[in-house]
């Protein structure tokens, strides 16, 4: 689970360096060219490593089950985006939107309550445990992936880096989530104990966003590239915890569906998130955008249109931009506030340990 989580998070810390080197030398739409050679690379190691184990019966696939809750995270991620899409949050779209959220998750829960073999069977909500882990999920997708796409536009439009040095700050961040992952994975194998990584990945995740409150535009590169490694170490220490917490928990014949749970709840806060923050950091500059003299429209400024701009402008938008980012910050903070609370409550469980029967 250790080495899945790190390559999970890793890749997605590593995207921004390589779509950033992309974006320079060959455009933006080059980035998604990236995904064809290893998507080749991928299907033919599928095709012919992996080894085929036909099951010994036919499963009951939970279609209607699958797609209500498809249609329920769905709608939860275009309502945090209403204000984007309708230019309100309070409108008749997003509450139309809010309306089929509500009724394809009480649609889904009479399905799983009679579905043979539910997506996600109900009796895991039973166990409290399951629960707080899947509330730790949600918050790791949302402060461990929602947030690094708004790095990067944080780091250019503040510190006037290109895409491409911006995305080379990243390998802090990468080189944080690889030593907090690697280390929590030998440590809890080592000795049964994976409360204590949760607590202390939200506790560390928390630090460096309230730490980051404090950047300015005229903030080291040094510093903000120690923050960022603080934040991959503190999200790597606690990537596994979720997964290994709920298969701990879970009946046998469960832990695939519970498995699944918890990828489903850490990629949908890292998508609610990426809306959140988005709606939070366009708020912002909205309403700071007269301090920035010269610039017609703030929220369409590019990093190649930013750097062709005399230097007393930049550094107007730099502070615009810093500004607009604080709201940004204090959101992920109360949202890994939560995954602490969550983490605080679980039960001091310790696994078999290696050699144990």
């Amino acid at each position: 689970q250790s080495y899945s989580s790190l390559m999970l998070m890793a890749s997605g810390a590593i995207g921004p360096t390589l779509g950033g080197t992309m974006s320079d030398f060959f455009g933006w739409r080059s980035i998604f060219l990236v995904n064809v050679p290893i998507g080749l690379l991928v299907l033919t190691g599928l095709m012919f490593l992996l080894p085929y184990r036909r099951p010994a019966r036919q499963p009951k696939i939970d279609y209607a089950g699958a797609l209500l809750l498809a249609a329920a995270v769905a709608s939860v991620v275009l309502a945090a985006d209403s204000a984007e899409l309708f230019g309100s949050l309070v409108s008749v779209q997003s509450a139309a939107i809010v309306a089929t959220g509500i009724l394809c998750a009480v649609a889904w829960v009479v399905v799983e309550h009679r579905a043979p073999e539910p997506v996600v069977p109900l009796s895991l909500f039973r166990n409290p445990t399951f629960t707080l882990l899947l509330v730790i999920s949600l918050a790791s997708g949302a402060i461990g992936i929602g947030l690094v796409n708004y790095y990067a536009l944080f780091l250019q439009t503040t510190t006037g880096l290109s895409p491409t040095a911006a995305g080379l700050l990243f390998i802090a961040l990468t080189g944080g989530i690889v030593c907090g992952s690697l280390s929590a994975g030998r440590l809890i194998a080592a000795y049964g104990r994976y409360k204590p990584f949760s607590i202390a990945s939200t506790s560390l995740c928390l630090l460096a966003l309230g730490l980051f409150t404090q950047v300015h535009a005229g903030t080291s590169i040094v510093v903000i590239s120690g923050i960022l490694m603080l934040h991959g170490f503190g999200v790597g220490l606690g990537q596994q915890v979720p997964i290994l917490g709920v298969q701990n928990a879970a009946a046998k014949g469960d832990i695939g569906a519970a498995t699944g749970a918890v990828t489903l709840t850490r990629m949908s806060g890292a998508a609610i998130a990426i809306s959140i923050y988005g709606a939070v950091v366009a708020s912002g500059i909205a309403r700071l955008g007269e301090i920035a003299p010269g610039v017609a429209d703030i929220e369409q400024l590019t990093p190649k249109m930013l750097a062709a701009l005399p230097a007393e402008t930049r550094q107007a938008i730099a502070e615009t931009y810093s500004h607009a980012f604080l709201p940004l910050f204090l959101t992920a903070a109360g949202i890994a506030t939560i995954g602490l609370i969550a983490a605080l409550s679980l039960k001091p469980v310790r696994l078999p340990r290696a050699g144990e029967a």
